[in-house]
């Protein structure tokens, strides 16, 4: 049965109210005196996602839905020195755009996260050495799209946990059972994925499993995996089918959560579903406001999406981001041996709470700038030194990475809008000091440590004299770029400059490096396969 493209909203309203009119003919009754009244008072019982999923036809709509993103300006450094967003370590934009190409089609370009595109892969970065929970780098080269800008790049890498280091954890598998997950790349593979980690875990460690579909229930209580054959007979029992009570299945796993809590281990839900939640806790800042209450008492959410057909993205990721988890998007049994096995650590173990990043630029040296990516991350000047603003949290070996693209002083005079003069005040002087004049930005890194209520912070500046020539930037430098263009690319952003699938390609095949696992082969593949959607 093929799949329509997502509707627009007004479009799926009147098709559903054609449906209503044209069910009623089909059974003889009367049609409704107004589809439109009719219409309205779905919307107002807040069936809207029921309605835009309904069958006409024969058709199954797509409702995918994922948030708006516009792109992040050039911004004159005199005017706005600061720039301030939380990190991101989530993945599942990057999988999600490998599904789309891989079934022969672009992604919307509203699930392009380039940040989540360029986060996906590993990078060499060394590890902290100063007993802090991770360290901080930067790196400044030539922009490969635009002759005479700079691109720079700030690194973030999590310490490691040795196997043998790891605390013991306490989790719980919230699993979506509904009528909705009974699909080859949905609810079995959920089974799979449940499976392989049951299968990394010891027996210090203890699992329990609970299920929603039309209600909510507990499939296993919480139990040893020294017992691992009853742990994997509970997950290989589980079939689809139902409507989905999201809120009720959340509220019952943190519930098994606090019942098994441990203070010196990890507690943690694990919620894997096709994103979504029509019954039940159904509105997101109802799901919101109960996840962001949770994650304060030590217990995270780690957040799995799995298949497409009425896939809810932005719920799902603001779920993970509250209840102080990871996001990701399983798509293939290899992206859950990477998420749940390769990077174990990192997907259950929190190194670190609410890291934000500041950059403070020298308009003496920097024109402009522009934050690629993390435009769902953005922050105020003033919420950095606020610790009662929550941001985004790094696990065990994560790697995190950001780049600004800088357009030297005077270049930007030309290219940017320039606002009038002020009339009530005067523009403070944005001279820098002597002292500072050889430096091109300055990094701060604000952190809280697990359980700690008082950020930390790191602060180091940037030389305009460690700008690497064109070809002497690291490989990984040249190819978190690469991933960084493609992401430009997909999105059409107006600022992806002279960027292009063979820039891409050239700049990722030179710098793949040893490549342990085959992930960069896997994205000039895929860089390769959107040129030739691109050409048809």
């Amino acid at each position: 049965m093929k799949k329509l493209q997502t509707l627009c909203g007004i479009s799926a309203l009147l098709l559903g109210a054609a449906y209503l009119l044209l069910s009623c003919a089909a059974k003889g009754s009367a049609a409704p005196a107004s589809g439109s009244n009719v219409m309205m008072e779905r919307a107002r019982a807040a069936d809207y996602d029921e309605i835009i999923g309904m069958d006409i036809e024969g058709e199954d709509f797509n409702t995918d839905e994922f948030d708006h993103i516009v792109d992040n300006p050039f911004l004159r450094a005199r005017d706005n020195p600061l720039s301030t967003f939380s990190i991101d370590v989530d993945t599942a934009g990057y999988s999600i755009v490998r599904y789309f190409i891989e079934n022969g089609s672009l992604p919307p370009k509203s699930s392009v996260r380039i940040e989540e595109l360029v986060n996906y892969f590993d990078y060499s970065y060394a590890p902290p050495d100063d007993g802090r929970p991770f360290a901080v780098h930067a790196e400044t080269g030539q922009c490969p799209w635009n002759a005479g800008h700079l691109l720079a790049r700030i690194a973030v890498k999590g310490k490691e946990f040795p196997i043998t280091e790891r605390p013991k954890v306490n989790l719980v598998f919230l699993l979506d059972v509904s009528g909705s997950m009974n699909e080859p790349n949905k609810l079995p593979l959920v089974k799979s994925a449940m499976s392989m980690l049951v299968n990394e875990l010891n027996g210090s460690d203890r699992v329990a499993v609970c299920v929603y579909a039309g209600a909510a229930g507990t499939v296993l209580e919480p139990t040893s995996c020294d017992d691992r054959d009853r742990i994997l007979d509970a997950l290989d029992r589980l079939s689809a089918g139902g409507s989905t009570a999201g809120g009720a299945g959340i509220q019952l796993a943190y519930g098994l959560a606090e019942k098994n809590f441990d203070p010196a281990g990890v507690n943690r839900v694990i919620l894997c579903t096709d994103g979504d939640f029509n019954v039940g806790l159904r509105t997101r800042s109802d799901l919101i406001d109960l996840i962001e209450e949770k994650a304060k008492t030590g217990v995270y959410l780690t957040v799995l999406g799995f298949g497409t057909g009425n896939y809810k993205d932005g719920t799902l990721k603001q779920l993970a981001t509250k209840g102080n988890g990871n996001y990701g998007y399983i798509d293939t049994i290899e992206e859950a041996k990477k998420m749940l096995i390769k990077q174990i650590a990192g997907t259950l173990i929190t190194i670190a709470n609410d890291v934000k990043i500041q950059v403070e630029f020298n308009p003496a040296t920097v024109g402009a700038y522009r934050l690629i990516g993390y435009e769902n991350r953005i922050m105020r000047s003033e919420e950095f030194n606020d610790d009662t603003v929550d941001a985004g949290d790094i696990g065990a070996g994560h790697t995190v990475t950001a780049f600004y693209e800088l357009i030297p002083p005077g270049s930007e005079a030309g290219a940017l809008p320039q606002a009038d003069p002020l009339k009530y005040s005067v523009p403070a002087d944005t001279t820098p000091r002597g002292e500072f004049s050889d430096e091109l930005l300055t990094i701060k890194v604000r952190y809280k440590l697990p359980k700690e209520t008082e950020s930390e912070l790191l602060s180091f500046p940037v030389k305009a004299d460690s700008v690497r020539r064109a070809g002497e930037e690291s490989p990984d430098f040249t190819f978190a770029a690469s991933a960084a263009g493609f992401g430009m690319l997909l999105r059409d952003s107006p600022y992806k400059g002279g960027v292009s699938y063979d820039t891409i390609l050239a700049m990722a095949g030179r710098s793949i490096g040893e490549d342990e696992f085959g992930y960069r082969e896997g994205f000039l593949r895929l860089v390769k396969e959107a040129a030739e959607i691109e050409r048809r």
